[in-house]
């Protein structure tokens, strides 16, 4: 018996067997969930091929969370294969790695900066409002961020959009409470996936994670990101929301 154990989920972001939404996707199956899987465009081919890699091939539906179709279509189309949801992972940020990432926040243009936080941050919340009709006995929302408290290396003007997906979780987790639902973040420590291999000059995080982590970062791991993820989609945090778990090793709490 898992924590899981007649959850129905949507898990979106599942664009590779290295990202972080398959991880959770995995981890989430054998914790007993029913899942379904999105993505969009070019990616959704990938996600399609990799959906068989997964303990139960779920259902893959197309989302792109910018389009009102997509959006307004995705109750209908969820009911297709489950009645309800339980859940929703939210794995979803882009950036243009050409204007506003990679030491370019002074010369980033508003198009490209606007189109992040759409995509990064305002997503959650049209996201979590396409899903609301599904989610009549309340739930759990979790997205992921990485910590927007302090300026990285070459993140830029992506952190400004997980600055504002932050302050997103903790509206929503305000304005769902009286409904049942609990809106969190898990804020990883850098993982090597697709994403962030596209960020010039984010590799300069490896060592100095590793070196300032109490109990070490291995990068290549996603396991320990997808259990937060699961646990605070589960009903183990009952009284929990509006928070972010950090899953980074402990290096969130070092001076130095």
């Amino acid at each position: 018996m898992g924590i899981l154990d007649g959850r129905r989920l949507l898990v979106t972001g599942v664009t590779h067997d290295t990202s972080i939404g398959f991880a959770v996707a995995r981890v989430a199956q054998q914790e007993g969930a029913t899942v379904v899987i999105s993505n969009f465009g070019r990616a959704l081919g990938i996600t399609r091929r990799i959906a068989g890699r997964l303990p139960a091939e779920p259902p893959v539906l197309e989302l792109d969370v910018t389009d009102e179709e997509h959006l307004a279509t995705l109750e209908s189309r969820l009911r297709e294969h489950v009645d309800g949801l339980d859940g929703v992972f939210h794995s979803i940020a882009f950036g243009n790695p050409d204007t506003i990432l990679g030491g370019r926040f002074l010369t980033a243009p508003w198009d490209d900066v606007g189109h992040a936080v759409h995509v990064s941050a305002y997503s959650l919340k049209s996201l979590t409002t396409a899903c609301l009709p599904m989610m009549s006995s309340g739930g759990a929302i979790v997205g992921m961020t990485f910590d927007a408290t302090v300026a990285w290396p070459a993140y830029d003007w992506m952190g400004v959009a997980k600055a504002g997906l932050e302050s997103c979780a903790r509206y929503l987790a305000r304005d769902l409470g009286p409904q049942g639902i609990r809106v969190n973040l898990v804020s990883a420590g850098p993982l090597k996936t697709l994403a962030a291999k596209a960020i010039s000059g984010f590799e300069s995080l490896e060592s100095m994670w590793s070196d300032r982590s109490p109990l070490g970062w291995d990068q290549t791991d996603q396991e320990p990101t997808a259990r937060a993820v699961v646990a605070l989609l589960s009903d183990y945090f009952p009284a929990t929301t509006g928070e972010i778990v950090h899953v980074d090793g402990g290096y969130h709490a070092m001076g130095a």
